[in-house]
């Protein structure tokens, strides 16, 4: 049988996560929302709900409207591919009897039990603790213990600051539906307009490049993250799985070669 490791969430740091579990030679699957609020949607999995198929660095996603059709499942599996199902309730946790299961979803929330056979559990972040809701937990904050693996307590708990100039997270004035032109990547200068949401304009507060925004047409929330404008200039960046995504997904990796009976697992 396929040895599966199944991630929640296909957001810019799961996708990291997956990035490099199927790089390493790992059969991923990953599970979503039926509507993703990913923001930095140029380097995540999630916009395979949207458009069907992407490819983030490469590596090549294809969206499964059924969780439960596992012959789909696997027959994306064998083209080398990634799978993404729309599975918010997450049933594939108990039809493809992953043999992993890493919770993505930064929730920063204690998570909804699971019904799983799976030989390990690993939680992202906020919300987790070993081992009371999962075997794992995976340092997700910026500094010394970013990506390190801790198998009993919790992870540093969240600042709700975001790093660098607070400035570049765009956030919904209002409740209503975001429309905009702009591409992820663009060049923007100060005060230019990003996108609208009933009527409310959303500008460029300083000079960059568009390195994230919400799928148009969807609904926000008033404070919600919509955007993220990064003074750097290098739209090439909007293309690379982040740092941060890539230092967590080599945590996740540490803790399934850590143990003997998932590891020996692993690539039969």
């Amino acid at each position: 049988m396929t040895a599966i490791i199944l991630v929640r969430g296909g957001g810019d740091l799961a996708s990291g996560v997956a990035l490099r579990l199927f790089r390493a030679g790992l059969n991923v699957v990953i599970t979503e929302l039926d509507q993703p609020l990913t923001v930095r949607r140029s380097v995540a999995f999630s916009e395979a709900i949207y458009q069907r198929e992407v490819s983030v660095e490469g590596i090549s996603a294809r969206r499964v409207y059924d969780p439960t059709d596992g012959l789909k499942i696997l027959n994306i599996i064998t083209k080398k591919q990634i799978p993404v199902l729309v599975d918010p309730e997450c049933i594939a946790a108990r039809t493809l009897h992953p043999l992993v299961i890493v919770d993505a979803r930064m929730t920063k929330q204690t998570p909804d039990a699971l019904s799983h056979n799976s030989l390990l559990y690993i939680g992202l972040g906020p919300g987790f603790n070993a081992p009371d809701n999962c075997h794992a937990v995976i340092e997700t904050q910026r500094g010394h213990s970013l990506g390190r693996v801790i198998w009993e307590g919790s992870s540093l708990l969240d600042t709700a600051k975001p790093e660098g100039d607070p400035r570049r997270i765009l956030r919904a004035p209002t409740d209503g539906m975001l429309t905009s032109s702009a591409t992820i990547g663009d060049l923007f200068t100060t005060g230019q307009q990003i996108a609208v949401i009933a009527d409310q304009k959303i500008v460029a507060p300083f000079n960059g490049v568009l390195r994230g925004l919400l799928f148009p047409g969807l609904n926000a929330t008033k404070g919600m993250k919509i955007g993220d404008l990064d003074p750097r200039n290098d739209p090439r960046l909007c293309q690379l799985v982040s740092d941060k995504s890539l230092s967590v997904g080599g945590g996740v990796l540490e803790a399934l070669l850590s143990r003997p009976e998932v590891r020996i697992k692993l690539w039969v």
